[in-house]
């Protein structure tokens, strides 16, 4: 795994612990339409990306350190991160393995030594398609080492520390893949499916105790994993609108983000239909 030069690193360690709030920045009051407390401002606000390498993660963060947060940057390799991680030290980049809980919880343990976090954005992702008349069973396993698995870690590690000081929040990036069963998911479905069950769980269990929580379930994204389909994808957004849409769901204190909406409110129907009507159509509509 690549880090930046240690100059740099240390350069933004100390602007990040000098620039950490105290005390910490209080959030708005939330309606009973919103499900979690507003994240409207960000200046001043810490937040840690895990998996944000590339793709909807990277562009995300971005947009968050546009917005005025401070940025964490985690993935197992570096690829689009690290030359901007050394020109802004409010931006920090540190290499890590999700699969390997040693690096996680020592990674956690470094980043919260310099302050608590505001965010904690799990962006990590893995995908291949797959279909059981062709099972490949280690490549089913990765998956849910990177996609559920890694979430498990991350969670593990961070956790505690918001629930001593009763704040925070945790956003899991889900995808409407997890929504219903569909061809070529078998592999990379049930891992999202399991993320969206977990964050129905973390929040039912946390609303009570300061911490938020959301599940952001994207629709079809430019990304370098879409980019495996070798099939014209419906409703296609760049990486850049996704964040834009992260954030405006952070900002109205939504539990679920889905997008694009002219997208995903369809398949939220889908979710409706029972089984003797949803398989023929699924069939129907893929030639699967």
């Amino acid at each position: 795994m690549s880090a930046i030069p240690s100059i740099t690193a240390s350069r933004a360690d100390d602007v990040l612990q000098k620039s950490s709030p105290q005390p910490r920045l209080a959030l708005p009051k939330r309606s009973w339409l919103q499900l979690n407390t507003p994240i409207a401002h960000w200046h001043g606000r810490r937040v840690w990306l895990v998996g944000a390498s590339t793709g909807i993660g990277l562009a995300c963060a971005q947009a968050l350190r546009e917005a005025g947060a401070m940025v964490v940057v985690s993935a197992r390799t570096p690829q689009g991160v690290e030359n901007w991680a050394a020109q802004d030290p409010l931006v920090q980049w540190r290499p890590l393995d999700v699969a390997v809980n040693a690096d996680v919880q020592a990674t956690a343990r470094a980043i919260l030594s310099e302050g608590p976090l505001d965010l904690v954005v799990y962006a990590a992702g893995y995908y291949r398609a797959q279909r059981a008349t062709a099972i490949d069973l280690d490549d089913l396993l990765q998956h849910d080492k990177v996609n559920y698995q890694g979430a498990l870690q991350v969670i593990n590690a961070v956790l505690p520390d918001m629930l001593a000081r009763q704040g925070g929040h945790i956003s899991l990036l889900s995808s409407v893949a997890g929504w219903r069963g569909l061809p070529n998911g078998l592999a990379y479905g049930p891992t999202k499916a399991a993320l969206t069950h977990l964050a129905e769980t973390l929040y039912l269990d946390l609303q009570d105790q300061g911490i938020g929580v959301s599940v952001v379930n994207p629709g079809f994204v430019d990304t370098p994993l879409t980019a495996q389909n070798q099939f014209t994808m419906p409703a296609l957004i760049s990486s850049e609108q996704a964040a834009l849409e992260m954030l405006k769901g952070w900002a109205q204190g939504q539990f679920d983000i889905h997008f694009p909406k002219r997208f995903t409110l369809w398949l939220k129907l889908l979710r409706l239909l029972p089984y003797r009507l949803y398989f023929p159509l699924v069939r129907k509509f893929t030639g699967l």
